[in-house]
C-alpha cells in the first residue's frame, strides 16, 4: 500500500513539473510584443531603419492583400515614406493599443496588435481615425510575416474627391 501511495505522488509530481515546462501559449508580455512596440513606435516616428530592423530580410508583408501580392521589407518602407508625404501626423492612440502574444498548435508564434491610427491628411488638415488590426508572426526574435486589417475607405474617398476637384477647376486648354 505504501508502495502504491509513493508512486502516486511521483507520477502527481512529475505531472505538475512537466506541464510547468510547457511553453506558455498566451500572453501580454513577451519579448516578441516588446519588438513590436518597438516597431510600432519606429512607425509614429518615421524612423523607417529601425522599424526594418525587427523584420528578417525575407519578411513577407500582407497590408490589405493576399500572398500573391505580398510586400518585402524594403517596399513596405519605400510605401511608407510615400504615405508619409500626404500627412502632417499620424500615430496610434495609445489609449486604443492592444497586444498579445499567442503560441499556435503548430508552434508558431505570433503578435497581435489592435489600436487607432490617427493620421492628420495635409491636403485638407482633416484628422482621420481609422481601427487597425496587425498580426505578425516571429522566428528567431524577427517578423518573418506581418499580416494588416483596415479599412481607409473614407480616407481615399476624400483624396480621390480633392483630385476630382482639382481637375474640375482647371480651366480648358483652347486652341
Amino acid at each position: 500500500m505504501k508502495n502504491i501511495l509513493f508512486t502516486g505522488i511521483v507520477i502527481l509530481l512529475f505531472a505538475t513539473c512537466n506541464s510547468n515546462q510547457e511553453k506558455q501559449r498566451y500572453t501580454q508580455q513577451s519579448p516578441e510584443i516588446d519588438t513590436y512596440k518597438n516597431v510600432i513606435d519606429a512607425y509614429e516616428k518615421r524612423d523607417w531603419e529601425a522599424m526594418a530592423g525587427n523584420y528578417a530580410d525575407t519578411a513577407k508583408i500582407l497590408n490589405n492583400v493576399t500572398m500573391k501580392d505580398a510586400q518585402t521589407i524594403e517596399q513596405l518602407v519605400a510605401t511608407n515614406k510615400e504615405d508619409a508625404k500626404l500627412f502632417s501626423s499620424w500615430k496610434y492612440d495609445p489609449e486604443s493599443e492592444e497586444y498579445e502574444m499567442v503560441v499556435t498548435d503548430n508552434g508558431e508564434t505570433w503578435v497581435n496588435f489592435w489600436g487607432h491610427w490617427e493620421g492628420t491628411l495635409l491636403a485638407n488638415n482633416k484628422t482621420y481615425i481609422i481601427p487597425a488590426h496587425i498580426t505578425s508572426r516571429f522566428v528567431d526574435g524577427k517578423i518573418v510575416r506581418e499580416d494588416g486589417y483596415w479599412d481607409i475607405s473614407k480616407l481615399m474617398g476624400d483624396i480621390n474627391a480633392m483630385q476630382t476637384d482639382s481637375t474640375m477647376t482647371e480651366k480648358p486648354v483652347m486652341d
